[in-house]
């Protein structure tokens, strides 16, 4: 039980503020005990009054008191079971906003090692099998207890003789359900695991379904599907064998037990010992004890298995953060957009080798610079230093001189807008979509930007203009014309530093050519670090940065790298049909 102890320990403070309404429903569980103790005695008290009689005089005022205690219980139960059932979700929303926001703040990596499946599954059925272990584990220990007492203190009232008797099988429920935990936790691990699994196999071949498609994969993907399910069918069977055989013992027990009452209560009713309303009474005590009992073992095997969930969601929260907040940020500045880099080396976590080594450059407000090299090279490893995903792990970069350390997190991200490689859009309306680059934005400022990205005409001819639906993958808009809405999200933060990360990739010529405008007016006035292979606006950088093996081996403008036939020369030539000459406003306004 150590892990369960554990497990009990990490998330009990997140009831904290609920705790007044756990008591709220404990009281509720001991009144329904008492009512539910209450009318059993009650039902002896008819027994012998009115049924051994036939009183019909003496039936009203027991069978009265009988129907009001059942009508406290009721609404007293209705009321715990309701309270409860709210705590209880309050509790699953707590965690899983606690888990949620930890899973934002996690670095890149964190994300490649874990199947995204998983991770939603971490985020739905563990949690709320923590819950059933914090929170209703809580309640339903509570409720099986009270009941215990009450029942044994009744039937002990009655003959306490008879209750020690029947006492001696009670342990039995316990040492069972202890013999069976460890058998459970491990079935209930095996098959969190492959709830995981089954999730990430959907949520892929959802993803890849062009692929599937293209390639005939169909059959391989089902098979995927089928293995994943076996190995959780295999667990969930396991498990359910487990808990059946409980089940199953337990019911033997207490049929051993309540015929040894009936049996003893026979006896002593002929010896005149007992009435039948005791004997009826007591067999019902004896009856309502066991299931507590029983329920006390069950949610030993509840609480166990519900471990395997905290193990899972424990690996989440005990993984770093790459950043954080600087104990001592500096205060909040008008951000220029001097944007330096100081000898940065950096490393993935478990990489075998460094991404980056001992970069130095510097972008002044407004200037354009472009970073290019060969695929690997290190490039978007700079984007993520920028900003802050990791930190260097040597050497120091600065935002107008503020080293990047120093500067809280919101701060910098509000000051650093990146337009990255992958076109990135949410299930929700266009405007949704620009409007997140600045929240609370106006219905004029959104369609300023998308006037500025080139993308006002297009979606004011979709189906519902600005209120059209879109989402990831969506067929409604090309790819050029989501890179505009992206362009446009960019616009509309104004951040005084933006950083592109390959900005026409997966476009066609076409489309590619669309979108220069709009990321010429997107880059105007800004701090712009452009990270790219496609060298058709290397001749408007103010300066290029060549990155090869993760080194800064040439900087310059288009002229002079290609004059020196180095490295860049070699890209250039490669791209020379893309490449264009440097543009005039006039031609700008042509492209």
């Amino acid at each position: 039980m150590r892990e369960v102890r554990e497990a009990f320990r990490r998330f009990w403070p997140l009831t904290r503020g609920d705790r007044k309404w756990l008591l709220a429903i404990i009281a509720c569980v001991v009144v329904s005990a008492l009512a539910e103790t209450a009318s059993i005695l009650l039902f002896a008290h008819l027994t012998d009054t009115a049924l051994k009689a036939g009183s019909l005089a003496a039936f009203w005022g027991p069978a009265g008191a009988w129907l009001a205690v059942a009508a406290l219980g009721a609404l007293v139960g209705y009321f715990g079971n309701s309270l409860a059932t709210w705590t209880a979700e309050r509790f699953v929303l707590r965690l899983r906003a606690k888990v949620f926001r930890h899973v934002q703040d996690l670095p890149p990596h964190f994300f490649q090692r874990h199947r995204q499946g998983d991770l939603v599954e971490r985020l739905t059925g563990d949690v709320e099998a923590i819950e059933q272990m914090v929170v209703s584990g809580v309640v339903g220990t509570v409720s099986a207890a009270f009941s215990a007492v009450f029942y044994s203190c009744a039937a002990l009232w009655l003959r306490w003789d008879l209750a020690l008797a029947t006492f001696v099988l009670a342990p039995l429920f316990l040492l069972a359900a202890r013999r069976f935990a460890g058998r459970v936790r491990s079935a209930s691990q095996d098959e969190r695991v492959a709830d995981g699994a089954i999730t990430s196999v959907v949520e892929e071949s959802l993803g890849n379904v062009v692929l599937t498609q293209a390639y005939n994969r169909h059959r391989d993907e089902e098979q995927r599907l089928d293995r994943e399910a076996r190995a959780w069918m295999k667990a969930s069977v396991r498990g359910a064998r487990l808990s059946e055989m409980y089940e199953q013992f337990v019911e033997v027990v207490e049929t051993i037990c309540v015929l040894a009452v009936i049996g003893l209560g026979v006896w002593e009713i002929s010896a005149g010992r007992m009435t039948l309303g005791q004997l009826l009474a007591f067999a019902a005590f004896i009856g309502y004890l066991y299931p507590p009992v029983r329920n006390l073992g069950q949610l030993g095997l509840t609480l166990t298995a519900a471990t395997a969930g905290a193990q899972r969601l424990g690996e989440i929260l005990d993984a770093e953060p790459a950043v954080t907040d600087p104990a001592e940020p500096v205060r909040e500045w008008p951000v220029r957009g001097w944007v330096s880099v100081h000898g940065a080396s950096f490393g993935y976590p478990g990489a075998d080798r460094a991404s980056l080594h001992d970069v130095t450059f510097t972008a002044a407000p407004g200037e354009l610079v472009l970073v290019t090299g060969p695929s690997g090279a290190g490039k978007s490893t700079l984007a993520k230093l920028l900003l802050r995903f990791y930190d260097p792990s040597s050497g120091v970069l600065c935002l107008d001189g503020v080293p990047l350390t120093d500067v809280p997190l919101a701060f910098l991200r509000e000051n650093i807008a990146l337009l990255p490689q992958e076109t990135l859009i949410l299930h929700g309306t266009v405007r949704e979509n620009i409007a997140c680059g600045r929240p609370g934005a106006t219905q004029e400022e959104v369609e300023r930007a998308a006037a500025a990205a080139a993308a006002h005409t297009f979606v004011t001819e979709l189906p519902d203009g600005y209120d059209t639906v879109i989402a990831p993958g969506t067929a409604a808009l090309s790819g050029g014309q989501l890179k505009r809405i992206a362009i446009a999200r960019a616009i509309l933060r104004a951040a005084p530093v933006l950083i592109l990360d390959e900005p026409t990739a997966g476009l066609d010529a076409v489309a590619a050519r669309r979108v220069v405008q709009p990321l010429r007016h997107l880059m105007s006035g800004r701090t712009t670090i452009m990270i790219t292979h496609d060298l058709s606006l290397a001749p408007d950088a103010d300066r290029i940065l060549v990155v090869d093996g993760g080194r800064l081996v040439e900087a310059g403008t288009h002229d002079e790298l290609v004059g020196r036939g180095g490295t860049y020369a070699r890209l250039a030539g490669a791209g020379q049909q893309e490449v264009r000459p440097a543009a005039t406003p006039a031609g700008l306004l042509s492209v």
